[in-house]
């Protein structure tokens, strides 16, 4: 794991100040690679390459970055890992096409062997692995810009005054002397909507996510032109292929496929020249990544759970549980309030450009605590997505079933009527029964209000839009704003898959996923040089996944049905089967009480106004509403919240 810099096109700049520059850039990002750095400078082509190292495999300088091919018509500089680069090693001897001698063992070295020997779209194409990378064509003076299949490292690009940026951070170029930063009103409405900028946007004017299972090829005398990136590998394509093509075997099959491709997955994963772990909620999805890692372990396996002393937020004693029943070598840390809250400056640093999804706290702490005993930690991050894990994925479609023969003007009645009731009057209403029907439902006054929000769609994609938006309105609140379309905009998203469920799994999966979840543990981790490594994300993983009907994922209202059927072969049921709790910190209370200072000072209506980013009434009344305990605006507010922690941050650099 590491960070990647660079720039194409000098502007006046000199071999050694470019060198200079390429440095800077990557000492910016040096928390992803403490161990090492490196720059490569052509000045007759003006390119210049950047990186910071984190030693995982071959810790010798024969790792070291930007590297060469043997032949020397490709220099890289790559962050990632390719967990098959072994037997692509194997694969070029066995057609003569490996050089005389590798230096090292590094998969960078095996990277740039297979594009001397068979170009980047095929050897991307052969690659098992979570990557980005700038690969720099000596003979052809081309740039090529990749990232892995479902986006687990990032890469940022576009061009600024005639200089072509790009970097795994956006705080790098801000060493750059062509690096504009002007604000992108447009991203920040997208962000108030799904609590992120998802790709191919990014906070700034001019600079572009690269999106997942894409690479990008730019020519040095493209100034100022980019092409449309292309796929070599395409979820939809993936999804649409496994509707045509499902599984044919029964459940038993069906889990022993999935198990053997996950234990798979896992072994490479767990190959490191340094310790390896993994974190552990206790939940389906890490409990199976644990499982499978400890029993092909030899010693205990390292794992990390983050304890919350508000039991509606603590799910360390059933982390415990599991690793005890595994035999895990196990650490938790139970945190304060003020440790929490102790996080939220950082946040600004960490993630560049406005983030707010909540469980940024947690996720931080608890790679944090992960760090100080290893380098490399493995997660069961994507089960959500890929066996229908989420609530929505289990309820939405009998609501939508439900709501669409309702007149409109009904639903608009019944909206207005849900909304009224805020969410403490909710909950009192429904504890009765609960109670009675004996069944587990957490934030049910929440899930009332939101209900109250989407009930006025009109369309299923309005639906499910609406179901995962925060602020429904964001053009109303980021003045002089238009918000772009997003794969929830576009007709061609919504497929024509067998069940509503399946076409909500493939949302998430190309949206919330890279975007949300994938950005929220990349940086998270690389902020204490950790890294994160998500055996789930096997893209043969989630070719299998695509391929398996819907009751094999979820049935009677339950979800992640093979995963549940894997895991029960390592952990009791009663260890494992209970309601989803998520991973997140009680926020709204927060806002109410330790918060509360920090908060009134950043929505400040007058600052609002002089800032000149948004309209102040809709937020402070917002604010207001939830001081007072009507409604709980905990989402919305932090959204608002985390921009302008962010803008306070940007203006103090």
């Amino acid at each position: 794991m590491c960070g990647i810099v660079g720039f194409l096109g000098f502007r006046g700049l000199t071999n050694g100040t470019a060198s200079t520059v390429a440095l800077e850039m990557a000492d910016r990002i040096a928390h992803r690679g403490p161990d090492d750095s490196g720059a490569w400078v052509d000045e007759a082509t003006e390119i210049a390459l950047g990186h910071r190292r984190l030693s995982i495999v071959d810790l010798s300088p024969a790792g070291h970055q930007p590297m060469m091919s043997p032949a020397g018509r490709y220099v890289i500089t790559f962050n990632g890992e390719i967990y098959n680069h072994l037997e692509l090693r194997q694969r070029l001897a066995a057609y003569g096409e490996q050089p005389a001698a590798f230096r090292g063992h590094s998969d960078t070295e095996t990277l740039l062997a297979c594009c001397d020997a068979w170009g980047v779209e095929r050897t991307l194409r052969g690659t098992v692995g979570m990557f980005a990378f700038a690969l720099w064509d000596r003979a052809e003076r081309r740039l090529f810009l990749g990232r892995d299949r479902m986006g687990e490292k990032p890469l940022y690009y576009g061009w600024q005054n005639g200089v072509l940026l790009f970097g795994s951070e956006l705080k790098a170029f801000k060493a750059h002397p062509e690096f504009q930063g002007t604000i992108a009103r447009d991203a920040i409405a997208l962000q108030l909507r799904h609590s992120c900028v998802p790709a191919p946007y990014s906070i700034y004017v001019g600079i572009q996510k690269l999106p997942p299972g894409t690479y990008l090829e730019v020519s040095a005398n493209d100034a100022g032109k980019l092409a449309r990136p292309k796929p070599y590998w395409s979820l939809l394509d993936v999804v649409v292929n496994g509707a045509r093509d499902p599984f044919q075997g029964d459940e038993v099959e069906a889990a022993q496929t999935l198990e053997a491709l996950l234990r798979d997955a896992v072994s490479r994963q767990m190959i490191a020249d340094v310790p390896v772990g993994a974190s552990l909620s206790g939940g389906i999805d890490s409990s199976t990544i644990v499982a499978l890692m400890q029993g092909q372990s030899a010693r205990k396996v390292n794992t990390f759970t983050i304890g919350f002393h508000e039991a509606a937020f603590n799910e360390a004693g059933h982390a415990k549980a599991v690793a005890g029943h595994l035999g895990t070598h196990h650490t938790e840390l139970y945190v304060s309030a003020q440790d929490a809250l102790d996080v939220i400056p950082l946040l600004p640093r960490l993630y560049d450009e406005p983030f707010s999804d909540t469980s940024q706290i947690p996720t931080f702490l608890v790679s944090k605590l992960a760090r100080q005993h290893v380098t490399v930690s493995l997660s069961g991050d994507a089960g959500d997505e890929l066996f229908g894990g989420y609530l929505r994925h289990l309820w939405a479609r009998r609501i939508w079933e439900v709501l669409k023969f309702l007149p409109i003007a009904a639903r608009n009645v019944g909206a207005r009527g849900v909304r009224s009731v805020s969410i403490d009057q909710w909950n009192r209403l429904a504890a009765p029964i609960i109670t009675l029907l004996n069944v587990s439902v957490r934030n049910f006054g929440e899930r009332a209000q939101k209900l109250g929000e989407i009930m006025a769609a009109r369309t299923p994609e309005a639906f499910y839009r609406g179901l995962v938006s925060h602020w429904s309105n964001p053009e109303e609140i980021v003045l002089d704003s238009t918000e772009p379309g997003t794969a929830l905009t576009d007709s061609s998203s919504w497929l024509d898959l067998a069940g509503f469920e399946q076409q909500l799994m493939y949302l998430d999966a190309v949206t919330y996923l890279p975007d949300d979840i994938l950005v929220k543990a990349d940086r998270a981790a690389m902020g204490v040089a950790l890294e994160t490594r998500m055996p789930m994300l096997d893209h043969r993983v989630v070719e299998l996944a695509s391929r398996l009907p819907l009751p094999m994922k979820i049935r009677k209202g339950q979800g992640k049905r093979m995963l549940r059927q894997i895991l029960q072969k390592y952990v009791p049921r009663n260890l494992i089967e209970r309601p989803k709790m998520g991973f997140t910190v009680p926020i709204g209370d927060w806002l109410r009480g330790p918060l509360r200072e920090w908060a009134s000072h950043l929505l400040e209506e007058s600052r609002l106004r002089q800032e000149g980013y948004f309209n102040p009434k809709p937020i402070r009344d917002k604010w207001e509403e939830h001081l007072s305990g009507r409604h709980n605006w905990q989402q919305h507010l932090w959204d608002v919240l985390m921009f302008q922690s962010w803008l306070e941050h940007e203006r103090s650099q």
